[in-house]
């Protein structure tokens, strides 16, 4: 309210929500109550109800879609607090570990286990990344619904899982460099936004890239090969398989497999922006347009009935904010 906001305005970026439908009674009570994306034979029937064209009635339907929908600037103003506290507890945590011992050998996690002393910037360390994950948990059904809806699920409830298992277990040593790494990344997707925002496309282009990298470097390599290696193999010759050896090694494949899958949607979109020149649409989003273009550029009535949700809107050649970047 008082730092983001003000940073919004001064970027030219509007608080204007999407453009609102028309009030129409009919529409609205099918909008609610039967369908939010009507098919060819029902628009038809509207038509005819209304008399008015099927083009007019898809764009009422698809403008009555977006105005529920969060505009720039709150979603400008939602990135530069994850931002800031991504890129913030990253320097913590690095600035922390540091001169820990566990951090230039993970073989230094399990000495003397479970006897190892759990310091105040430890416990902060810890208290803090967990609150954060529980608020996204909360958060993430009040937001947008996205296609990876299920996946950033499972990935809280696994990290939520982690943070309070290692705790519990004092197991904080190794938990820190978890928690560490996935910030690694965290914070350069979140400047891809605010960039894409504020329509420095160039920027965003570039930060996404670069997430891309720290992303694909941190999550399938420096993860598997540093992190995995310890818990699973590391921890076995050292003090033996414990009984919860299975619960917690199982909850860091888990995302494991989820770090796999979006890697894959990432270098997906970073093709398609080696092909087209820029950067598209996030695979995972489900962020509809809003623009009139849409309909402009649809020559019949089949091309504006199969018009897709998914499809590209560009503003002065670039793409529309808040369609790759959103989570």
């Amino acid at each position: 309210r008082f730092i983001a906001k003000p940073c919004a305005i001064n970027l030219g970026i509007q608080d204007s929500g999407p453009h609102r439908a028309q009030p129409n009674a009919i529409l609205e009570k099918v909008f609610t109550a039967i369908t939010k994306s009507p098919d060819g034979r029902r628009l038809e029937g509207l038509s005819k109800q209304l008399d008015w064209d099927m083009r007019k009635i898809q764009r009422w339907f698809r403008h009555r879609r977006n105005q529920d929908k969060p505009s720039t600037l709150r979603k400008f103003c939602e990135s530069m607090w994850r931002f800031t506290f991504y890129f913030t507890i990253f320097l913590y945590g690095i600035r922390f570990l540091w001169t820990a011992p566990w951090f230039w050998d993970t073989r230094q996690c399990w000495y003397n286990y479970p006897f190892q002393p759990l310091t105040s910037r430890l416990y902060y360390y810890y208290i803090l990344e967990l609150a954060f994950y529980w608020s996204l948990m909360f958060s993430q059904f009040t937001d947008i619904k996205r296609k990876d809806f299920l996946i950033m699920f499972v990935h809280h409830l696994a990290t939520i899982g982690l943070i309070t298992f290692s705790y519990m277990n004092n197991m904080v040593r190794v938990g820190t460099l978890v928690l560490c790494l996935h910030d690694a990344s965290d914070f350069l997707l979140e400047a891809a936004k605010l960039a894409n925002y504020a329509k420095y496309q160039r920027l965003c282009d570039a930060f996404f890239m670069l997430f891309g990298v720290v992303f694909i470097v941190t999550r399938l390599g420096i993860y598997p090969f540093w992190i995995l290696n310890t818990t699973v193999f590391e921890s076995w010759e050292l003090i033996g398989p414990y009984p919860s050896w299975w619960l917690f090694n199982g909850l860091l494949v888990t995302l494991q497999v989820l770090h796999i899958i979006w890697s894959y949607l990432i270098v997906r979109t970073a093709y398609k922006a080696l092909v087209r020149g820029k950067v598209s649409k996030d695979d995972r989003s489900d962020v509809e347009s809003s623009s009139e273009e849409e309909d402009v550029t649809c020559s019949t009535t089949k091309g504006a009935l199969s018009t897709s949700s998914n499809g590209s809107n560009r503003i002065n050649g670039h793409v529309a904010a808040g369609q790759w970047t959103e989570e």
